[in-house]
């Protein structure tokens, strides 16, 4: 199992949007590192730390998981979809998504500067200057820490 961090604005999608849905493919990645780790990393049953980006503050919002693997993103075919990539040739896919499910909402927002502040996760990629991939690798270490920061036990 991997673990992750995915970056999403709480007005375009929030935790509260995906335990509503129960199933909620990822799509609109534009990135081509974030896109890699989507289509060649993101495994079946990883854990995903949920992050709400563009908040005051920002930080982690609660627990997802990977539902299902990398699939193409049908809507960088779809030129009326603000995610349509028109330098796209053919119908070889360029972009990818996987589909996520809940599993834990924290109680209460674990905020970037605490997430800067703790120990065991300096070498975090949140927490680096000028962090901005949407999709993120997380060690199982950094994972336990800031689960444990939000009072939660993943088994």
């Amino acid at each position: 199992m991997k673990y992750w961090l995915f970056k999403t604005e709480p007005d375009v999608f929030s935790i509260d949007d995906l335990i509503r849905e129960k199933l909620s493919y990822w799509e609109g990645v534009r990135n081509y590192q974030a896109r890699n780790y989507l289509r060649d990393e993101v495994k079946l049953g990883d854990l995903v730390l949920f992050y709400h980006s563009r908040l005051e503050p920002p930080g982690v919002v609660g627990i997802a998981e990977i539902a299902k693997e990398a699939s193409p993103d049908p809507y960088q075919f779809d030129p009326n979809h603000k995610y349509f990539d028109p330098k796209l040739k053919g119908t070889e896919p360029r972009w990818f998504g996987v589909h996520l499910k809940p599993h834990t909402k924290f109680d209460e927002l674990i905020p970037l500067d605490l997430l800067k502040k703790t120990k065991g996760l300096e070498k975090m990629v949140v927490t680096q200057k000028g962090s901005r991939l949407s999709i993120q690798p997380v060690t199982k270490k950094e994972f336990e820490i800031v689960t444990k920061l939000a009072g939660v036990t993943v088994k």
